[in-house]
Order: C-alpha cells, then structure tokens, then sequence
C-alpha cells in the first residue's frame, strides 16, 4: 500500500516521537553511545520544551521499558492525589466536578521523577548530559510549531486578566508565539541548571547526583516554588478563584514506582500495558473481544469497523464502571473467555447508543452521578456542557477544536530501542501552558490531572487522598512470544486505545514490507474513534453512538455504517491518530521505526 514515508530500518537504534526535534535529540544520545533510556529521558525534556502545549514537567509519564534480556516493567510516573484532595474539600466549594483548570485540579507530579528513576537504574549517561538539549532549546529558542500559538490564543483573555505570569512568558508584547519564530523560556532554561548545579555538589558519582536532582525537586528550591504557586488562588473552570491542595508534605512523600504489567495475549502476540490506574486495559479487552480467525482483508471493511466502534464501547463502558486506583480492579475477570464470550454476544447489526458496562465475576456496576448525567443528556440529545478555556485535554487541531477554543484529546509519545535490544514507550502529558499560571521562577505550570477522578465516594476512580487518578496515558509493549518486539503509542486522551488497536492490528495482520513489519502503513491507514462513553476531561461529556472517522476510510464504509445507525462524523483525510512506533526483530537484530505525518509534527529518525 502506499505510505508517506518508508518504514526505516537499520542497527545502530530508532527513535520516534511527536517532535522532530526530540526524535533527533534522542538519536543524538544514542549516536554519543548512550542506550534507549538515555535517550528517551532527554527526548522527554525536549518535549517540554517543544511542546509546552501538550505536556510540561509537573505533569505525569507511564513508561513501559523491556531491558535487553529482561521483562518488560511499567514505571509509574502519575501522582497521587495530595494529602488534602478529599471529596469533602471540593464539595464544600459547591463543586461537584474537579475543575479542569487550576490549582485545585493539580495531582502531585510525577514526571520529573519517574524520568530520573529510569536515567538512575536503566541509563548511562549523567544528569547534565540527557538536559543539555533541553537546556538548549530553551535558553536560545526552537521554532514554534504554529499549535503553540494557536492554543495561547484560545486561552488569551484568561491569560492577559488573571494569568498574567503566563501571558508574560507566552504573550510578549501582546503576541502569541508566531509558527517558524524561535520561542525561547529562559525561566526554565535557569531552573534546569541550577538543578544540575545543586546535583553536581553533592559528589562526582553519577547515581549520587541523580539521587541529588530528585531532593531537589521534592524538597529544594523547586518543591518550594510549585507549593507555593498551588497555594495560590487562581482563576479556574468554574469561573471562581481556588488554591490547591498540593503541599510541600505530598511533594516530599512522591516517588516514582515499578510494576508489573498487564498482559494480554492475542494471535501470537503479547500485548503489556499499565495497570488500570491508566486505561490501558482497555486495548487488552478489546482484542478480547475480537472474533477469531481475522486477516489482513478484513482490515477496513464495515463489518470490522461494526465489530471494532462496538466492543469499544464495551470495553470503555468498563473503563467507567472498573478501573481506578481506589478499588481492587477484577482484571482477571474482565480477561476471561467466558466473560468476553458474554460481552461479544451484546454485538448486535446495529449500533448500541446504550452504556453497558459488565458483571465480572458477578459484581454489579455502579457509575459516578455525572456519568450519569452525560447518559441521560446523551439519551435526550440535550448539548453538552462545554470547558472553560483552557480545560479538556489538548489537540494538535482537526475536528477536536472547538470553536470556543476548548479542546479535547492530544499529549505527547516516543519510543526508542537501541542496538542492544533496550526498549522504551512513553507518554508525557499534562503541566501543558493552558493548564495552570506559569510559575515565573521556574518557566512552568502543575498540571490538572485531578480532573479525572470523581467527586462521587466509593467509586474506583474516587477523588482519593493517596490515590491515583485514572489517566488516559498509555504506552504499549508487544511481545511474541516472550521477546519484546514493538513500543508504540500514541496521544489522544480517550482515543489513545482506540487509535493504538487500529495500529496493532494493522501491523499483526499485514503482510511484512522488506522482510519487516509495516509500521508505516499501520501508521498511514485510515483511522477513526467512537464517542460513546463519558469522557476523562472536564466537563466529562458523552456523545452516544458518535464515529469520528478520516474521509479516507472510503464511501462504502461509511455509508454502511450510517445503515448500521452510527452517527458517522466525517473528518478531514489525516485528522484521526498520531502514531509512534519502533520495533526489532529478535532474529536479525534489524531495528525498525514510523511516525505519524498528521499535524506535521511527528517523526521517526535511526540508522
């Protein structure tokens, strides 16, 4: 089929991310000699820097790593709710959703840490080596991609009348940062060097001052200034100013952790991803539910696309009803055969405009009020409540942008393997500039990831003290057998599993290209998501029996599945996904890589 580009491949290692100029600076490592993890911790700060947009360093990270030779483990980096965050301290605001903006929605970060965990155990290269290019890029500027622009100005009269740290740093003179002109952030730029200053005098040993870096941030000058910025009542979604809950105490209490991950396996491969703290078992219930014996022509076809839009909504009705970190979640249940055997006798001809989440292992489901709510209002075609500017999760444009400038449904990605066989995927995210006011000391805002938890008690995604709230973020490792051979990913909020299965099967039921596998025309397909399910991001709303699809996908699909009653919405040819892969073949050592070309900004680079 054609693609935009070619598949790269090679031996000496292959990056792919959502910026060029990230995948290059982590190529750049691996050139120096450095291995994946080296490379995917300075990719991650570049990304900061690159995209401020999408992503910033008080936001959060899942990375899935598979060490040469070892098992593939997930390494946490999404914080906890603080000490303060209980559901009685928001509703006694009168709130009865977390803010999707502001102090009040900022979890405990755990970006920052979870990148220094990986460079201390997995990488070889020091503190000021995997910075540098961060370093660079905001003390003497990058091109701004034109998203940058775009966003701050949906966010201009909150930034000019209340955020005006931020409109400092992203409106100079009154002008938002202009598409190609250098963009610089000299705050964040001073922040990382007196960081490695601070490490640096703690001892030559690389290890010792990566240890130093992490102090740093959770008890030193940093953890001082993002305490007191969440102290600090700000201008949020509800149209009130509130402070936060977050302390120098729950900074201090922070540290990123390993676990086990997820497994699934599915026509010889083995898919791994976070536990259901994030939603990333929800691509595993989904090839669940695949019927057997699927082949590459059945890719594209209505009946498949039937068959995918319905057990995705399954699968993400119990997302809404099983996951959080505050329950024990009956993963092994919602695995099984004869639970999915249930759940896939639901698919019927006909599209479902219904929420339906199951009964694993008999338990009874029981949603959030506002879920709810988005039920009824969905069920009634009543309008959706929309975000105040700056809330939802941000897009690099397309059909996500409302015309208010709210947004839904983008971060960041990058993937890395190297020569020795280490793998890597992440997914940066939030701290993005539109989330909270720029912290002028420091060059950047906490995050809003509080939002996604419920203000309902007893649910497993409850608003709880100590207590992760679901994210949407969500890397994958795919084995076959008990090799890794694949990291990918891709932003996207609540389409990121749809999206990463359309990826996944495009690539397990092609034909190989060049004796390898097709990520590229994986990447490249047309591609599509369903909206009928309560979204993670303020103000959580619902669109039921709603298909975004590309034109691309052909008039024949669509046509059909409008007969099957999906309310199809036709988007632009290369609007749905943003891709990121890497993989390598076990037998031959050949390193592959593909990026997504939609929003002009992702790009796969290796030799």
């Amino acid at each position: 089929m054609f693609t935009t580009r070619p598949t790269l491949q090679g031996t000496h290692g292959m990056v792919s991310s959502t910026h060029w100029l990230a995948s290059q600076s982590a190529m750049a490592v691996l050139e120096d000699g450095g291995n994946a993890f080296d490379a995917a911790v300075a990719a991650g700060f570049v990304l900061h820097v690159v995209e401020p947009h999408l992503n910033g360093p008080a936001g959060e990270v899942p990375i899935l790593l598979a060490p040469a030779g070892g098992q593939p483990l997930v390494l946490c980096g999404q914080g906890p709710a603080p000490a303060g965050a209980t559901i009685d301290h928001y509703t006694a605001l009168g709130l009865d959703l977390v803010p999707g903006t502001g102090p009040l929605a900022a979890a405990v970060p755990g970006a920052f840490d979870a990148w220094m965990v990986l460079l201390r155990d997995h990488g070889t290269r020091r503190l000021a080596e995997v910075l540098r290019y961060a370093i660079g890029y905001a003390e003497h500027g990058h091109p701004a991609v034109e998203r940058i622009g775009e966003t701050v100005e949906t966010v201009r009269e909150l930034f000019t009348t209340e955020w005006t740290d931020s409109a400092a740093l992203y409106l100079p003179g009154g002008r938002s940062p202009a598409a190609g002109r250098l963009l610089t952030n000299p705050a964040l730029a001073a922040t990382w060097r007196r960081l490695i200053g601070e490490a640096e005098a703690a001892g030559p040993g690389r290890e010792t001052q990566i240890e130093a870096a992490r102090r740093v941030w959770r008890e030193g000058f940093i953890a001082e200034d993002l305490a007191a910025a969440a102290a600090r009542p700000a201008m949020d979604s509800s149209g009130e100013r509130h402070a936060g809950t977050l302390t120098g105490d729950d900074l201090a209490a922070f540290e990123a952790v390993y676990e086990n991950p997820v497994r699934h396996t599915w026509n010889g491969w083995t898919v791994c991803k976070a536990g259901p703290w994030s939603q990333g078992p929800v691509l595993l219930q989904q090839l669940a539910l695949l019927p057997d014996g699927l082949a590459e022509d059945d890719l594209g076809t209505p009946e498949l696309l039937h068959i995918l839009i319905e057990g995705g909504k399954l699968a993400m009705a119990d997302r809404e009803a099983w996951y959080g970190d505050a329950a024990d979640v009956p993963l092994a249940e919602l695995f099984s055969g004869a639970y999915n055997a249930e759940r896939r006798a639901l698919i019927g001809e006909h599209a479902s405009y219904e929420l339906r989440p199951g009964r694993p292992g008999g338990r009874v489901p029981r949603l959030s009020k506002q879920a709810l709510a988005a039920v009824a209002r969905a069920a009634a075609h009543t309008p959706e409540p929309v975000a105040g500017p700056g809330g939802g999760e941000p897009t690099v444009g397309g059909p996500g942008v409302r015309a208010d400038g709210t947004t839904r449904g983008d971060t960041c990605h990058l993937d890395v393997v190297d020569r020795w066989g280490n793998m890597v995927a992440a997914t940066p995210s939030g701290g993005w500039l539109q989330s909270n006011p720029v912290i002028p000391a420091l060059g950047f805002p906490l995050g809003t990831r509080l939002q996604m938890a419920w203000l309902d008690p007893g649910l497993p995604n409850s608003l709880t003290p100590g207590r992760r709230p679901r994210t949407t973020l969500t890397p994958s490792l795919a084995l076959r057998g008990d090799t890794p051979v694949m990291a990918f990913g891709t932003p996207g909020g609540d389409q990121q599993d749809q999206w990463s299965l359309h990826f996944l099967l495009g690539v397990a039921l092609r034909r190989p290209v060049r004796a390898g596998l097709d990520l590229q025309g994986a990447v490249d397909a047309p591609n599509w998501h369903q909206e009928s399910f309560p979204g993670s991001f303020h103000p959580r709303s619902m669109a039921a029996g709603k298909v975004v699809v590309e034109s691309r996908i052909g008039e024949h699909p669509i046509r059909e599945l409008r007969r099957r009653g999906h309310d199809v919405t036709v988007g632009p040819a290369w609007s749905e996904g943003r891709l990121c892969a890497v993989a390598r073949d076990p037998g031959t050592g050949v390193l592959l890589a593909a990026a997504n070309p939609r929003g002009a900004q992702g790009y796969a680079v290796g030799r």
